[in-house]
């Protein structure tokens, strides 16, 4: 924070100046089942998105990004636009969001640092989070947890398009030190878990792929489709009332045993998709209880499961994930990875012995640049 709070003095001279963390997280267990009302958790790193930031009675919106070119300046009455694949949308979806409830006054100077948004580790809610925190600090509007994580969930959804559901805001928000959140997205309710009194010491390992892409330009909403048209037809075949509209099919709303009984009636592609989900869902109990007991290997064979699953069921997969992901199953001293970012870029993660840390390092340096030599200079170890 103190290079970030000398770049500021140096740009703004600003008095009044204030700082916001925001941490970026990963999801361990439970993808891709969000925006389908299902359970997912989440870890807060260390890692995180740093803004100094201090009001401005002119109303003025004066953002600097420490990581990309570019400023941003627009007024908090101003419609903003969302602009494909520019930065500073999240500040903009930010003031738009909060400006459905309130009258903002006061905009912000402000300089943001935190690689965003790269992919993979939620940066891009972590960024909003931080925007809306600092927005609603200036005008001294009061709001809760979750009051933030709807917002920031609207900015994604309703100002970028993502058909997405509230896990990277919900772990942003609520993560805490060693514990593990599981959050039913159904309901909105979450709970803290301990880690066991016996699971090892760990450490979370990212490997950036070098791919980062936004996930408005993949595949990423038409998987979330499939997966409510796979609800229309197990409504249909079993009897149930079927939802009036697309976006609001929830295949948690669907018992897993009507999935089971009609399962084999889906084309493949709605069965595969349906199967990770139903699949994923067992996974996130499963472990929550192995993550409470201290059983390290369990959950970490489930989190491999789940990378696999992603891959080979929901079927969202590009081959320097995949690279990565297998090279990291290879090692000793990895309880457990898989992809994160959707699977379409951004980065694998893992849960690794501390003690293997070098080992994990060179394996990856020694094999993923032969095998993607195209970006031999774009990818990263990170513990």
């Amino acid at each position: 924070m103190q290079e970030l709070m000398m770049k500021f003095q140096e740009i703004y001279n600003g008095e009044d100046v204030r700082a916001v963390r925001s941490p970026l997280r990963i999801c361990p267990i439970g993808a891709h089942s969000d925006h389908q009302g299902g359970r997912v958790s989440g870890m807060a790193l260390d890692a995180s998105v740093d803004m100094i930031y201090s009001p401005t009675e002119d109303g003025y919106v004066r953002i600097q990004s420490m990581d990309f070119p570019d400023k941003e300046l627009f007024h908090i009455t101003h419609d903003a636009e969302y602009i494909p694949g520019f930065w500073g949308t999240y500040i903009r979806g930010a003031v738009m969001a909060l400006r459905q409830d309130y009258v903002l006054k006061k905009g912000i100077n402000a300089i943001v640092s935190g690689k965003l948004p790269i992919g993979g580790l939620s940066s891009s809610a972590a960024v909003t989070t931080a925007y809306l925190m600092a927005l609603c600090d200036a005008n001294d509007i009061e709001v809760s947890k979750m009051d933030i994580i709807q917002y920031s969930h609207w900015v994604e959804t309703q100002f970028i398009g993502l058909k997405n559901g509230i896990l990277d805001q919900s772990a942003n928000v609520l993560s805490m030190d060693n514990q593990l959140m599981v959050m039913d997205c159904l309901s909105n309710e979450h709970e803290m878990i301990q880690k066991g009194a016996d699971m090892p010491e760990f450490e979370v390992v990212v490997v950036y792929s070098g791919i980062s892409k936004q996930l408005i330009s993949t595949d990423f909403n038409n998987r979330t489709d499939e997966l409510r048209v796979g609800g229309w037809l197990l409504q249909d075949l079993s009897g149930l009332p079927i939802t009036p509209a697309l976006e609001d099919v929830k295949l948690r709303n669907i018992p897993t045993e009507v999935y089971e009984a009609h399962k084999d009636q889906l084309p493949e592609r709605l069965r595969k998709r349906a199967a990770h989900f139903y699949t994923e869902q067992k996974r996130v109990v499963d472990g929550a209880k192995a993550w409470a007991e201290g059983d390290i290997e369990k959950f970490g064979q489930l989190m491999f499961e789940s990378g696999e699953s992603s891959f080979y069921q929901y079927e969202s997969v590009i081959p320097e994930m995949q690279s990565i992901f297998y090279l990291l199953k290879e090692c000793k001293g990895v309880y457990g990875a898989r992809p994160s970012g959707a699977g379409y870029r951004g980065a694998v993660i893992g849960l690794i012995d501390p003690a293997y840390k070098e080992e994990i390092k060179a394996k990856i340096d020694a094999n993923y640049p032969v095998q993607h030599p195209e970006i031999k200079d774009l990818y990263e170890v990170n513990f």
